[in-house]
């Protein structure tokens, strides 16, 4: 029966790679970051089967058991991969100091927050019971407008890494989604506290995060040691195999105080050193991590499927996308120009601050394993992230032609 089970995960396993590998065909086919496709197919994944295949057959495919190793096999794949992410946080082009930064941060932050708020009041006061949920209702409220304001620093990482032709926006963009998820991190750790014990709860949430600062900075002065930095640049692999023990560690420790185990990916990757040795052992963490991200977001697919989603939330979607839209997209250009932008560079901010992508579906997940977000408000809120995602290549493309026209009529 175990070797049964093996076999049956590693089928599994194998086709979830499958449908990420398709779905970032698809993707790159249709012009938009890859990852858009890996996120959508995979958590469509779960639907699909259910809605083709019926419930029985849906569970022998996907039994409980298995379900719950692949949950944990996600949660871990994402803890070292957040590893990485986080350890290269700071690592933006142009440097951290200037008017139009902090503007742009300020703009791109506080504006989705209030369409945040928006969004929160119509779900408290006009949206059917099932949508509404029985959250409490104040950490309902901030994890409506933290799910409205983060913006994905990994994917917007790797739609840089495509774009030559963005200039200034790209590394202010950059660091100031690295600005914005701070605080968005801090909010949502303060809406779990909640949900997790009131007051109390939010104490214990700040207490972790001190204690984690605290641990952050006094790790990185042993790291920094040289005969353990010696250790990391001759055995690169072993110790990347112990880093990545301590982060599953650090991340179980947090997870068992009511908080998210990213809590403790975000302790681990500040306290490495920014050397070359370490970046390289961080980068194994997070290659390995990265491998079982597609499994996360099956399992939050399947999750949602078995969930009991009884209509689709169409009113919901809509003011999703127009309010998220309205607040990154505005936000973050309102911000640029205010900070001394011109009109291209601050378009081209906001449409890249409103990527949201990787980070927003982590959130939503981890809302929704909260019992803050009801299955109807999942489903509009993913749905928002993956489009405002989506738009992000199809606007650059946009700006970038009308800019090039505009050029033409001032010569001509």
């Amino acid at each position: 029966m175990v070797v049964q089970n093996a076999l049956h995960l590693v089928a599994l396993l194998v086709a979830f790679y499958v449908v990420a590998a398709l779905g970032r065909v698809l993707a790159r086919a249709m012009r938009m970051p890859t990852v858009v496709g890996e996120i959508a197919l995979s958590i469509l994944l779960g639907p699909v089967l259910l809605a083709a295949f019926g419930e029985d057959l849906f569970t022998a495919v996907l039994p409980k058991d298995v379900t719950a190793t692949l949950k944990q096999v996600g949660e871990a794949g994402l803890v070292l991969f957040l590893v990485g992410v986080v350890h290269h946080l700071d690592r933006g082009a142009g440097g951290w100091r200037g008017r139009a930064l902090g503007r742009i941060s300020f703009g791109a932050f506080v504006v989705p927050l209030l369409t945040g708020l928006a969004f929160a009041a119509w779900t408290l006061w006009l949206a059917p019971a099932d949508v509404r949920g029985t959250a409490p209702v104040v950490a309902l409220v901030i994890m409506l407008a933290v799910s409205m304001s983060v913006t994905a620093v990994p994917v917007l990482a790797r739609i840089l890494e495509e774009r030559s032709d963005l200039g200034r926006a790209s590394g202010l963009s950059m660091m100031a989604s690295v600005l914005i998820d701070t605080p968005a991190w801090l909010l949502l750790a303060v809406a779990l506290g909640l949900t997790a014990g009131g007051l109390g709860g939010v104490w214990l949430a700040f207490a972790t995060i001190a204690v984690g600062a605290l641990l952050a900075v006094g790790g990185n002065r042993v790291l920094r040691n040289a005969a353990v930095a010696g250790t990391a640049s001759d055995r690169p692999r072993t110790t990347a195999l112990v880093l990545g023990v301590v982060a599953l560690g650090a991340g179980a420790a947090v997870h068992s105080l009511g908080l998210t185990a990213i809590f403790g990916a975000f302790v681990v990757g500040m306290m490495v050193p920014k050397d070359e040795a370490w970046s390289r052992v961080v980068g194994l963490v997070g290659k390995v991590g990265r491998a079982f991200v597609p499994v996360f977001f099956v399992v939050a697919g399947v999750t949602l499927s078995t969930s009991g989603v009884t209509a689709f939330p169409w009113a919901g979607v809509a003011l999703a996308l127009v309010l998220g839209i309205v607040g990154k997209v505005g936000g973050g250009y309102a911000g640029a120009r205010w900070g001394g932008e011109d009109e291209v560079t601050s378009l081209r901010v906001g449409v890249l601050v409103n990527t949201r992508g990787l980070t927003e579906i982590v959130v939503l997940q981890v809302g929704f394993a909260a019992g803050l977000l009801t299955p109807g408000l999942f489903v509009a809120l993913l749905v928002m992230a993956l489009v405002t995602t989506a738009l992000t290549g199809p606007l650059l493309d946009l700006i970038t032609r009308r800019a090039g026209a505009a050029r033409e009529e001032v010569v001509v």
